[in-house]
């Protein structure tokens, strides 16, 4: 059991270390955010492709990028790592972490009623709550979340939700999530030469955008993917809650910015009605 608690810690301290990272680097201009999605992409497919070497796996590359079905969801990574950068220009580390998390849970119980679930009252009251507190969140106000940042990071999450939804059932979920960052590397190549252009990042933006790529998603994938065998569906679901507060705690303490009454009565609730919806999901026949 410690174990798995660790294991479970260290993933959801990296996926949260995504959002900080990224308003380290983003937030101070130490590169720009076509640069970090070059650079956090391209790090994240070497540390993968390395990793499953070192357990003695073969990558067939050239298979790889001849399978159709394997496009769309490299599509979807691409998608959401670019939106990601980009709302992370005008996002705190918190409100970012917090709207991308929400979207991609609220997308994916929609997907799930388009599908036919029929979730019981309590399920849809979580809903709701989780619902009305996102439009709380990202109502016109003096500390409203920037317009263009929030679009972006729905953005981001829709395309995380379409991912996620696209790799169910996934046999090897490491070696098809080594293979879809693999695939985006034709694209990361050309947003680096367009960085480049635009003269590139200073060597703390390039760290960043590294730690990003090979610490927060690579290996921080790997863990995760070591712990959810051992994780009910809904522990799975719930554990993910702590992101978003990880990651509030991180900029807070790391960046210093300001944790509101907004962002905290909003994660509250958007968290709580979030875990509602699951915990009842799972419980109905």
């Amino acid at each position: 059991m410690p174990g798995i608690v660790i294991l479970v810690a260290v993933a959801m301290a990296a996926f949260a270390a995504n959002s900080v990272f990224a308003r380290l680097a983003l937030g101070a201009a130490e590169i720009d955010a076509a640069g970090y999605t070059a650079v956090r992409l391209l790090s994240g497919a070497m540390t993968l492709a390395a990793l499953l070497l070192l357990q003695g796996r073969s990558l067939d590359v050239i298979s790889a990028f001849r399978k159709r079905g394997r496009w769309s969801t490299a599509a979807a990574l691409f998608g959401y790592a670019i939106a990601f950068s980009y709302a992370y220009l005008l996002l705190g580390a918190g409100m970012g972490a917090l709207i991308l998390f929400a979207t991609v849970q609220v997308s994916m119980l929609g997907w799930a009623l388009l599908k036919g679930d029929r979730p019981g009252p309590v399920a849809l009251a979580g809903m709701a709550v989780a619902l009305g507190a996102f439009a709380y969140l990202v109502s016109p106000g003096l500390v409203a979340p920037h317009p263009l940042g929030t679009a972006l990071m729905i953005g981001a999450g829709i395309s995380w939700a379409v991912y996620s939804l696209l790799g169910r059932g996934s046999k090897e979920p490491l070696v098809d999530t080594a293979y879809n960052f693999l695939l985006t590397v034709p694209a990361a190549l050309v947003l680096a030469a367009f960085s480049l252009a635009q003269g590139g990042p200073s060597f703390i933006g390039l760290v960043w955008a590294i730690a990003s790529g090979a610490l927060a998603s690579g290996i921080g994938y790997a863990i995760w993917y070591r712990a959810l065998p051992l994780l009910s569906r809904t522990s799975a679901a719930i554990v993910q809650l702590t992101v978003p507060v990880i990651a509030t705690a991180g900029g807070t303490l790391l960046i210093g910015e300001q944790l509101t009454w907004r962002l905290a009565i909003a994660s509250a609730l958007i968290l709580g009605g979030v875990a509602v919806a699951i915990i009842a999901r799972r419980k109905a026949p």
